[in-house]
């Protein structure tokens, strides 16, 4: 438990009388709705565990944004991205662990168990972390921890989801889905209103069966009552199950923290990389070459990566440049210049090729194309129907077993092509059903279309 102040804390929580559901398009816009629960003490100011599923961690830092600006909600929100959203309210004291759970083809962050800090960069005041994973790294994130003011400490764990096999049986008596070892290491043209409300007109629930489920426990005493149960039944009812030992690890990071959030991007069932599509392979290739990263030794000194941070942000603060300068004038003069900086080379064909497909190319685009190119791919799947129904039952066992959050977040990540446009609606039913089927009433808001419905 996360100690013997968290009971007064817990006990002084308000509850909802259903589980408020709030789906938005962009995923940075769930924000608010997770502050307004803190705000009407719904939730903790402290110590929240987040529950992450997506095929982004979306763990990144807005690089220039002054640290201060976390106390100033509106022009945080304002700051933020699809990327960078979760760790500013990290570091103004918030959330304390992120369960980053991810599909097969997401690889970004290495599995298993980070702990590290974040804080205010002394010589910078913009926030920093010291984690040494090459997704802090390659976004030039990481300073020391003697760098850093008002720490603040982050457990992070990155938790593989396989789809649960077709012909595994997932029975609504209480039998365990047989799904493949969770494991946790110690070391868009998307559819408007109409489409939203006919979801949400589809799901239908009995409120008298469901009535008891509406109730939170507040108490200290029952929140831990409930989170034992929960660990001892993963680890007692059908022990040779695999999902129950995440089921396990989830529940023992829950027990650390004195409310969760339930976070769900729709791109988590299916993902595109949008820029995939956007460029030819040839020029993706290019772009890979410009912005690609050189991974510090497996064993790197602090100096070592300081070294690597800093040959980092001076790479990628010549291609901003040179791309801010493209924007300006593309001439064949403004070209070579920059095309013989080290390393640079490539941005000759690259731009050649552009040029040979478009008017005007984009280069503020193809910057940010760039950016997604360092270390490791973005996550591309699209996933059949039948990869997409088999994580919908993996995640709806694990979620039978494990206790209820304070409220749910959901992003369709559709408009920008992540998450296939031609899935969102059918994995946001899906979704939606998911949930009712386990947690009972929903207070489901679809904010992207203004439309709120209580099912």
């Amino acid at each position: 438990m996360a100690g013997s102040g968290a009971g007064p804390r817990r006990g002084c929580l308000r509850t909802y009388p259903a589980l408020p559901v709030w789906v938005v398009e962009d995923h940075q816009d769930v924000l608010p709705f997770i502050y307004r629960a803190i705000g009407s003490k719904h939730l903790p100011g402290s110590h929240i565990t987040f529950v992450h599923l997506d095929s982004h961690p979306d763990l990144l830092i807005p690089v220039n944004m002054p640290a201060d600006t976390v106390y100033d909600k509106e022009a945080l929100f304002s700051e933020l991205s699809i990327e960078n959203w979760i760790m500013p309210a990290v570091y103004a004291g918030h959330i304390s662990q992120v369960v980053w759970l991810h599909p097969p083809w997401a690889q970004q962050i290495s599995e298993g168990k980070h702990n590290f800090l974040i804080g205010k960069d002394i010589s910078t005041t913009t926030i920093r972390v010291t984690g040494t994973d090459n997704y802090f790294l390659s976004d030039g994130l990481y300073v020391p921890a003697d760098q850093l003011e008002n720490q603040k400490p982050l457990n992070l764990h990155v938790i593989l989801i396989n789809p649960t096999e077709a012909s595994d049986n997932c029975e609504e008596n209480g039998e365990v889905v047989s799904a493949k070892r969770l494991k946790l290491n110690t070391d868009e043209t998307a559819s408007t209103a109409s489409a939203s409300s006919s979801v949400a007109a589809d799901l239908h629930y009995n409120t008298s069966t469901v009535k008891k489920k509406e109730v939170q426990n507040t108490s200290a005493l029952n929140r831990r009552e409930t989170l034992s149960e929960c660990s001892a039944s993963s680890s007692l009812r059908n022990s040779e199950s695999p999902i129950r030992d995440v089921v396990k690890d989830v529940c023992q990071v829950l027990q650390k923290g004195d409310a969760y959030v339930l976070d769900i991007d729709l791109d988590f069932f299916s993902v595109k990389n949008p820029f995939k599509e956007m460029y030819t392979q040839t020029e993706y290739e290019l772009l890979q070459e410009l912005y690609s990263f050189k991974k510090p030794h497996r064993n790197a000194t602090e100096e070592g990566l300081l070294d690597c941070v800093e040959n980092r942000v001076h790479q990628l603060e010549d291609l901003e440049a040179a791309f801010a300068d493209l924007c300006d004038s593309d001439d064949e003069e403004t070209l070579q210049k920059w095309a013989s900086y080290p390393g640079m080379k490539p941005l000759a064909q690259l731009v050649h090729s552009l040029k040979t497909r478009m008017e005007s190319p984009d280069y503020e685009m193809v910057h940010q194309a760039g950016l997604t190119c360092d270390y490791v791919e973005l996550p591309h799947h699209v996933s059949t129907e039948e990869e997409i129904e088999g994580l919908i039952k993996s995640i709806k066992v694990l979620l039978k077993d494990t206790p209820k959050p304070t409220l749910v977040t959901i992003a369709r990540s559709s408009l920008d092509d992540y998450c296939p446009s031609e899935q969102v609606d059918i994995i946001q039913e899906k979704v939606l059903n998911l949930l009712g089927s386990v947690y009972g009433t929903l207070d489901v808001h679809l904010d992207y279309s203004s439309i709120s419905s209580s099912l």
